[in-house]
């Protein structure tokens, strides 16, 4: 969804919520609905079963069985060289995976803790987990950004984004509707995202997005996903098919 593009007024239609943020009955439906606002993450594997899933590839299990047979056959070098190129593999393989479950837990640090929301017309202070589209959210100076959130009020906002957009300095917002649908997500001035910090003023907006659906969720998903290859290992991949 396109949310920068959406009039404020459409905004609230499609998630049943107002200038007064939404109801109780409404948010333990959107909670049901959408799920506590947190980053999802698969259950950690020991380092020793990482490395060793280095070794389960069927191409890699051909390049073992070639070493075998060239030790057999008494050519050493063929040997050390394909083992050697194994466990380089088999290395470079850990290694990502490892750092891609430090650079998670990393992005779990960079959540916020609590919010605070107006929810029945009351402001109130929040479980930033329990946050749900619709919460109309107060933000000022030092706060960490709890959801993606589409500003309705801004007073000299800037945000810190370089942990989705590599920007160094703190980006102006505004609330004002743009039309560019295609935008790229660091020109999306009206628009805030979760894990990033409130360097100056303040505001309100309405929270979009939550959990594995907001920006930093997308980038968590990636860093879980178990098909990234590194070029070594794609050519690897195809070393051993030939060679089989």
């Amino acid at each position: 969804m396109n949310w920068h593009v959406l009039p404020i007024k459409k905004i609230y239609e499609l998630l049943g919520s107002s200038r007064q943020g939404i109801t109780s009955v409404r948010a333990a439906e959107h909670l049901a609905e959408y799920g506590p606002n947190l980053l999802e993450e698969t259950r950690k594997k020991p380092a020793w079963k990482m490395f060793l899933r280095q070794f389960t590839d069927f191409m890699i299990l051909v390049l073992i069985a070639a070493a075998v047979i060239a030790g057999i056959i008494g050519d050493l070098t063929d040997t050390i060289v394909i083992l050697v190129i194994i466990l380089t593999n088999a290395v470079i393989g850990f290694v990502q995976e490892y750092r891609a479950e430090k650079a998670m837990d990393a992005l779990k640090k960079m959540a916020a803790n609590t919010a605070t929301a107006v929810r029945d017309g009351q402001t109130v202070q929040l479980e930033a987990s329990q946050l749900v589209p619709g919460d109309v959210l107060l933000l000022e100076t030092g706060n960490v950004v709890p959801a993606d959130i589409r500003l309705i009020e801004v007073h000299n906002l800037q945000v810190a984004e370089s942990s989705l957009t590599g920007e160094s300095h703190p980006v102006e917002k505004h609330q004002e509707l743009l039309t560019d649908h295609e935008i790229p997500l660091g020109d999306r001035k009206n628009m805030v995202y979760k894990g990033t910090n409130i360097t100056f003023g303040r505001a309100r907006g309405v929270a979009v997005a939550t959990g594995m659906n907001t920006e930093l969720g997308n980038i968590a998903r990636m860093l879980q996903e178990e098909d990234t290859e590194t070029p070594l290992q794609k050519r690897l991949s195809k070393f051993g098919k030939t060679l089989s």
